[in-house]
């Protein structure tokens, strides 16, 4: 079975067993969370699909905190040619690592 999720602005396709890196959440590492922003459930034949209107009501997706990280650092440079304008800056996001645990 397998779900689309909806977290920090984005959608995901999970299933079970699944390590995903989302949005950071506020929850401590090794602690359970669970999403009821539910947009799809399917089969993985595509049998007994359900689609929310915009949620599914009363389904949700469990996951444990495995990591709350950084990413890699991201490098901004803005140039102009003939000016002598030149800036750069970087970038590391925070993020939630998860593991799918089950889908209800």
């Amino acid at each position: 079975m397998f779900a689309v999720i909806e977290t920090g602005g984005k959608q995901y396709l999970v299933k079970k067993g699944d390590k995903i890196k989302i949005e950071k959440l506020n929850a401590e590492v090794d602690s359970e969370v669970s999403f009821d922003k539910v947009l799809l459930t399917s089969e993985e034949d595509g049998k007994n699909t359900k689609i929310g209107t915009p949620y599914l009501v009363g389904t949700q997706v469990v996951a444990k905190v495995l990591e709350n990280s950084r990413s890699k650092k991201i490098r901004v440079i803005k140039y102009k040619r003939k000016v002598r304008y030149k800036r750069a800056n970087g970038h590391r996001q925070h993020y939630t690592k998860v593991l799918i645990e089950n889908i209800k």
